[in-house]
């Protein structure tokens, strides 16, 4: 039954309360014992079992029927002194369960009956002290319930903020994650395009070679027919990803690791410290996909330093080696860290993706002594092995 499907908390909570409905019960029946109302008789055995059987009410639907529980406490009080503590906490249940506008009713009706009780069965005193002590009484424990709610829904609300962030900030990550696979596919879409129009040009001319054998114009033929088609395909499916591209230009030039020179230069006429040490011994030997991949790295590198430490210095290394390593450093800027801005951390998703592509692995953070570094080894050899094998071929099925 769900009636019994609490936690040990929520039980452990509620035998509590019921504890104290029961001693502040036995503490009443005892002074009502001591000091009896004239013309009133008390049955202990009689009043006990009313009061354990409000008890018991007590602890098994004050949770589900906060209001129901209070108001048949309110009327078990009159037949029973013990009650009068079940009353009590029913009361505290109701404010801490619902809002005020079920509480305050209730519980000045419940006061009404007491007093009206100490009226008919006490002297004056009795009727004077009793009346004092039980308003003070229902006003602590009406406070206490509707600050523990108030505090509860707190609580829930930071709860629900917290898991709204946690949700848009993936929603975020995963944004930045497919923008950047489709800005991948449309710099392949150029990069093939070229290509494949080369192609067609070279078969088209052998084709109509009129010294070339027979079987030779129409195996060229063949090609160029091929080429022709893989073009209006590719064409077709990127285009979707250019109608949406603001302001993309089809088959515009895609830069390589050439361009990471004018890039730094860039930078720095509008403003940037940044210091380009480059070890490229063979700039040959770095295959050209690689190559745009690694200057879009040190593109985004230099807009973070520019975004969230502008004004320092920046050092930007490139070393060709068995792979092609790529580390961005700057100084972080002085002060508590800054709150970050929003949508941070989606340009690294993007490079996560480029560099995933390649197979190459990326590192990005905090050193000890004060700086933030960005870290990118991009392999050549199977990269290379990719390039003379055909970018489209290798490359094309992962993001189309």
């Amino acid at each position: 039954m769900d009636l019994f499907r609490r936690s040990w908390r929520d039980w452990l909570g509620d035998a509590g309360l019921t504890a104290a409905a029961a001693a502040l019960g036995v503490l009443l029946l005892s002074g009502t014992k001591e000091d009896p109302p004239p013309d009133v008789a008390i049955v202990v055995p009689r009043d006990l079992a009313i009061g354990s059987v409000s008890l018991l009410f007590l602890l098994l639907f004050r949770r589900r029927h906060p209001v129901a529980v209070a108001v048949t406490m309110m009327f078990a009080q009159w037949t029973a002194t013990s009650a009068l503590g079940a009353a009590a906490i029913a009361v505290y249940s109701l404010a801490m369960l619902r809002s005020w506008r079920a509480v305050l009713p209730i519980a000045g009706a419940n006061m009404a009956l007491i007093v009206t009780l100490f009226w008919i069965t006490s002297t004056w005193h009795q009727f004077r002290q009793g009346t004092v002590v039980f308003v003070l009484m229902y006003a602590v424990l009406i406070t206490a319930g509707m600050l523990v709610r108030s505090r509860r829904q707190l609580i829930a609300s930071m709860d629900a903020r917290a898991r709204a962030a946690e949700t848009e900030q993936r929603l975020r990550v995963e944004e930045a994650r497919l923008l950047e696979r489709e800005r991948i596919a449309r710099e392949m879409h150029d990069v093939l395009a070229h290509r494949i129009s080369l192609l067609a040009v070279h078969a088209g001319a052998l084709e109509f070679r009129p010294d070339a054998p027979a079987d030779q114009r129409e195996a060229a033929g063949i090609i160029r027919q091929s080429a022709y088609e893989a073009m209006e395909d590719l064409r077709e499916v990127i285009g979707v990803l250019r109608d949406d591209a603001p302001g993309g230009d089809p088959e515009r030039p895609q830069p390589t690791l050439a361009d990471v020179s004018a890039l730094v230069a860039e930078s720095r006429r509008a403003g940037g410290e940044i210091t380009l040490e480059e070890n490229v011994p063979d700039p040959g030997r770095v295959p050209a996909r690689v190559g745009r991949h690694a200057y879009r790295i040190v593109q985004e590198g230099l807009t973070n330093a520019r975004k969230h430490a502008p004004g320092t210095q920046v050092t930007v290394t490139l070393d060709a080696g068995a792979d092609l390593d790529i580390e961005i450093v700057n100084r972080l800027p002085p002060g508590p860290p800054a709150a970050p801005l929003p949508g941070a951390g989606a340009g690294l998703v993007g490079l996560a993706e480029r560099v995933g592509l390649l197979g190459g692995t990326l590192e990005h953070g905090r050193t000890g002594d004060g700086r933030f570094r960005l870290r990118a080894r991009l392999p050549l050899g199977t990269a290379h092995a990719g390039e003379t094998g055909g970018e489209g071929e290798v490359h094309g099925s992962e993001l189309l």
